[in-house]
């Protein structure tokens, strides 16, 4: 039985370039079938032909209508269980997806009035159901397009386990304002600054010496101890509540060196053993 992938999510939120990465990884892809002949694809992966052994369909709100035909297939394939599928949803913020169209000048496909916003809240109602249908939910807002490929990879490709959460860890700078997509915030100011070792200054804690001056006294590490604690602990909690989006703020002064060094090192640590995405973003450190 051949593996056949359903595609959807919001527009703007990366699905042409997941379909693209998928067939790098030696799936056949259709982008907007018609929903009356998903059917009929589906038989040739079922009938194991030898030319299409996995396959990807991407679906969105293009189909109109005929939408909601694809929940009476599911259903189908559900109780006769002999199609292997598993349902993609690629999601975003709306301020990323408002942004996103500004950068291409595209119309929103269900924005009848020309603004973006509308498009977008019709979209999420008529697409609802379908996320709660997903096996898997990636939310693009803060993921550059290699990032996407490799959360993709790791899932198709390498047989990684996922669950649908995707964790940033940002360093900021006060100075610059705190990130209004942070879930939770960590001051870092009561560490050493290296701003004021002239030697150190111009460096980045991204280095190593500037690494070892913020972790002289012992103080960082215990911090780093107890907020891998809390955040080990928490993690779980909000893949068991459904979330699939949380930003950790990592903020210093500036944000060039004692931000950057805990938000590395606490990236570096969750690495070890995450089973959801991950990725890290040093927000000020070349203001």
């Amino acid at each position: 039985m051949g593996k056949l992938l359903i595609v959807t999510g919001m527009s703007g939120a990366g699905k042409t370039i997941a379909l693209k990465s998928l067939e790098d990884m030696g799936y056949y892809c259709v982008d907007n079938l018609p929903i009356p002949l998903i059917e009929k694809f589906a038989e040739l992966i079922v009938d194991g032909n030898e030319q299409i052994s996995k396959a990807a369909l991407g679906v969105d709100v293009r189909s109109g209508g005929e939408l909601p035909l694809l929940k009476e297939i599911f259903d189908n394939w559900d109780i006769k269980g002999d199609v292997d599928y598993d349902v993609v949803f690629l999601d975003a913020q709306d301020e990323t997806l408002i942004k996103r169209f500004k950068e291409t000048r595209r119309a929103h496909p269900l924005s009848k009035d020309g603004r973006v916003e509308t498009g977008i809240d019709a979209e999420r109602q008529e697409m609802q159901w379908l996320k709660e249908q997903a096996d898997y939910i990636i939310d693009t807002s803060h993921l550059l397009t290699k990032e996407l490929r490799k959360q993709l990879s790791d899932i198709f490709e390498r047989n990684r386990a996922y669950e649908n959460l995707q964790v940033t860890i940002l360093s900021f700078g006060f100075k610059y304002g705190i990130p209004e997509d942070a879930d939770l915030l960590f001051d870092v100011r009561f560490l050493p600054n290296p701003y004021y070792v002239a030697e150190l200054k111009t460096h980045t804690g991204l280095e190593q010496c500037v690494r070892d001056y913020v972790l002289k006294d012992g103080v960082a590490e215990l911090f780093l101890e107890k907020l891998m604690d809390m955040v080990s602990f928490l993690i779980p909690h909000y893949i068991e509540e459904g979330k699939n989006q949380l930003v950790i703020g990592i903020g210093c002064t500036g944000g060039k060196h004692r931000s950057v060094t805990i938000a590395t090192l606490l990236y570096e640590m969750l690495k070890k053993n995450a089973d959801y995405g991950l990725r890290i973003d040093h927000r000020d450190i070349t203001s």
